[in-house]
C-alpha cells in the first residue's frame, strides 16, 4: 500500500499577543496586497502609465475595501445565509475564513466605481490596471485555505491525494494548490503577457473574467461541494454557477471592445 499523504498540520493561528491572535489567512492577504503594491508601484512610475502614486494608493485603498466587504458579503449571501441569520455575531469574525471570490469581485467594480467617478477615469480602464495583480491575491487567499485546511477537494485514488483534518481519513484532491495554481500563477502570467502590448480599453478586463472562470469552473469538478450546499445545478457546485457568467460576460466585453476598436492604451486607464 503506498504510503498517504497528508496536509501539513499548521496552526491556523500564526501569533498570539495577549487576546490579540494573528491568522495565517490574515497575514496571506497583508503578503498579497504588499506585493500589489510594490509590482503596482513600478508600473505607475512609468511614463505612460497615466497614474500619480496618490491616485494608486487610493485604489488599493478602494480595491482592498471592496475586497474585504464584498468577499464577505457574498459569502454570506451565495454560501451560508441562514447560518449567518441564526449567528450574526459571527459575520465579522473574517479571521475565521469565509470569503467569496465572486463577491469580493462585485465589491472591488463597485468600490473601483467610485475611485474612478472621483478622480474622473473610465472605469474599464481602472479594471485593465489593477486585472494584473489580481491573481496575486487569490493565489495567496488559496495558500491561505491550503493552511486552514478548509475548502478541500473530493475523494481521489491519485497518489499525490492528501489526507486532511476534520475530512476522514480519505485522500483528497488538494483543490487548493490546484487553484493556487491557475487562478494564482498561470493566470497572473496569462494577464502580464497580454497587457505587455497595448489593448483596447477593457480586454485586459475580458480576459482576467475568462481566465479565472474557466480555471474555477474546472477546478471545482475536483472540489468537494460546500456542505451546507452541495450540488445546486444538477452536477455543479455553487463555484461553477457563480463561474461560467463569468466567462460568458468576458467574452462578450472581449468581442465589443475589439468591435468598437476602442484606442488602444494598454494598462492606460484613460484610454
Amino acid at each position: 500500500m503506498a504510503a498517504m499523504l497528508y496536509a501539513p498540520n499548521i496552526n491556523p493561528i500564526a501569533l498570539k499577543l495577549g487576546p490579540l491572535e494573528i491568522h495565517w489567512y490574515g497575514i496571506m492577504y497583508v503578503l498579497a496586497f504588499i506585493a500589489i503594491w510594490i509590482l503596482g508601484s513600478r508600473r505607475v512610475r512609468e511614463p505612460n502609465s497615466g497614474w500619480t502614486e496618490e491616485q494608486f494608493a487610493d485604489a488599493i485603498f478602494y480595491g482592498a475595501l471592496g475586497v474585504i466587504l464584498g468577499g464577505r458579503i457574498g459569502y454570506i449571501l451565495f454560501y451560508n445565509l441562514p447560518y449567518y441569520i441564526a449567528h450574526p455575531l459571527n459575520m465579522v469574525k473574517v479571521w475565521q475564513g469565509g470569503m467569496s471570490f465572486h463577491g469580493g469581485l462585485i465589491g472591488v467594480v463597485t468600490a473601483l466605481w467610485f475611485f474612478a467617478r472621483r478622480y474622473d477615469k473610465r472605469l474599464l480602464g481602472v479594471t485593465d490596471f489593477i486585472a494584473p495583480w489580481v491573481p496575486i491575491g487569490l493565489g495567496a487567499g488559496r495558500i491561505g485555505n491550503f493552511i486552514n485546511q478548509e475548502l478541500w477537494g473530493r475523494p481521489t485514488t491519485l497518489p499525490w491525494g492528501m489526507i486532511f483534518r476534520n475530512a476522514g481519513n480519505i485522500p483528497r484532491q488538494p483543490s487548493q494548490l490546484y487553484e493556487f495554481a491557475l487562478e494564482g500563477v498561470v493566470l497572473f502570467f496569462i494577464l502580464r503577457a497580454y497587457a505587455k502590448k497595448p489593448r483596447p480599453v477593457g480586454a485586459i478586463s475580458a480576459v482576467f473574467l475568462i481566465g479565472y472562470g474557466v480555471f474555477r469552473f474546472l477546478v471545482e469538478f475536483t472540489r468537494a461541494p460546500d456542505p451546507q450546499l452541495g450540488f445546486v445545478l444538477g452536477p455543479f457546485t455553487m463555484g461553477q454557477v457563480l463561474s461560467a457568467p463569468m466567462v460568458v460576460i468576458g467574452i462578450a466585453l472581449l468581442a465589443y471592445v475589439y468591435k468598437k476598436a476602442a484606442p488602444a492604451s494598454g494598462q492606460d486607464p484613460n484610454g
